[in-house]
């Protein structure tokens, strides 16, 4: 066998997109939904939330814990500026 019957996910970057589908075996793509079976819990936890970068997640319960308050600054304390 000389021909190859997946190439490279435009999703999720792994050598399971099938050609003749057109469908990733290990993402789903083109589905909008992320592919994942509880029959395969390891699987699921190598592609969950916090896996990656967390770009935007990460500091949520900062500004969570703040209102999420933006555009202000903070007042100059008193007591730091004296000593």
């Amino acid at each position: 066998r000389r021909n190859k019957s997946h190439t490279l996910c435009r999703r999720c970057g792994r050598r399971s997109l099938h050609i003749q589908k057109k469908t990733c075996a290990s993402c789903g793509y083109p589905s909008a939904r992320i592919r994942g079976y509880n029959w395969s819990k390891k699987s699921l936890g190598r592609k969950t939330t916090g896996t990656g970068r967390m770009r935007y997640m990460k500091d949520l319960p900062r500004r969570f814990s703040n209102g999420f308050r933006e555009g202000t600054e903070a007042a100059p304390r008193a007591a730091a500026a004296s000593s």
